[in-house]
């Protein structure tokens, strides 16, 4: 007996270590790392610093800051990206099946594409939670998907959720998001910041249109906030020059200015490290320290109303003439 045709949807984030222990960090980071696209340095020079430097050294404390932000039902990311596959999956209905992969750890993306195919699945949908394009994150899950379909006798028909910086449905529940946040606050802060991950400068000069997508996602913000937003770029890494300018020294900047501030991330569609420990928790240590007192971290849209309408709304665009 057949199983009825079935449409996929696979969304897909970065990843995340199984477990806040060295040993699980260790492994995320050896995969992640390894990545010829998130870092582009030949291998036969990057390989010995990975493998004789940084996994040797950076997993343990790597995984002190996990510590500080594992839940109950394991790491935010999962757990959020867990959410909005169950969300997605309630309001697409049959005959649409929902799944979530992670880019680099569990559950993978080749296991996870299987699934869906072994549910009947013959067309998918992936869709890459990344709002502003970059080859480091966008392009990698393309390529994981392909080099898994090469493996494939029989191949499903692909699409591949585009980029949505500058996409209505994604503004509109970022300014919900934000309003609601700031609605929320007990003061009202001088600087509104938008916090996007960092990326060496050099990505930027070789045609990587992230830089450009992040700075248009905050402009369109700020005309439908009908407020200033300031951006700034986290998570340096390496001795090379990464975008400018750099959160953590904006926030020290701020806080020896005296000024409030709100942070929040829109390049990022669940709470992570990146957010909870990197801006909630550190950031708000390197303002406080500068001597700024009034800081707040407004949430990523996560898995709230806002959040969940949005991916909706986009899913089901790029579903037309599937579903």
């Amino acid at each position: 007996m057949s199983v009825p045709t079935q449409i996929g949807v696979l969304l897909v984030n970065l990843g995340t270590p199984d477990a806040p222990d060295a040993r699980s960090v260790r492994r995320y980071l050896a995969e992640f790392l390894s990545d010829r696209r998130v870092v582009e340095i030949p291998q036969i020079l990057w390989q010995p610093i990975l493998r004789g430097v940084i996994l040797p050294t950076r997993p343990k404390k790597s995984a002190h800051a996990y510590a500080q932000v594992w839940t109950d039902e394991g790491s935010p990311l999962a757990a959020i990206t867990r959410a909005q596959t169950h969300a997605l999956r309630a309001a697409l209905g049959e005959p649409a099946q929902v799944a979530y992969a992670m880019r680099y750890g569990e559950p993978a993306i080749g296991p996870a594409i299987d699934a869906l195919m072994a549910a009947g699945c013959q067309r998918i949908l992936v869709a890459p939670l990344y709002p502003q394009y970059c080859a480091a994150t966008t392009a990698t899950v393309v390529d994981a998907v392909c080099a898994h379909l090469k493996t494939l006798r029989r191949q499903p028909a692909l699409r591949f959720l585009p980029p949505y910086h500058d996409d209505a449905a994604y503004l509109d529940a970022l300014g919900q998001s934000v309003e609601a946040g700031l609605a929320a606050l007990d003061f009202a802060p001088d600087v509104l910041l938008a916090s996007f991950h960092g990326m060496p400068e050099r990505t930027r000069t070789l045609g990587d249109p992230y830089h450009d997508q992040c700075q248009t996602t905050a402009r369109l913000l700020a005309d439908a906030l009908g407020r200033p937003v300031e951006v700034a770029f986290q998570s340096r890494f390496g001795r090379a020059r990464w975008l400018e300018p750099a959160t953590d020294a904006r926030l020290e900047q701020l806080g020896r200015e005296g000024r409030s501030v709100a942070i929040f991330a829109p390049g990022f569609s669940a709470d992570c490290l990146e957010t909870l420990e990197e801006l909630a928790i550190r950031g708000r240590e390197q303002f406080e320290t500068a001597g700024g007192r009034q800081f707040a971290y407004l949430p990523c849209l996560n898995a709230d109303a806002p959040g969940k309408a949005m991916l909706e709304a986009l899913v089901r665009r790029e579903l037309a003439g599937w579903l």
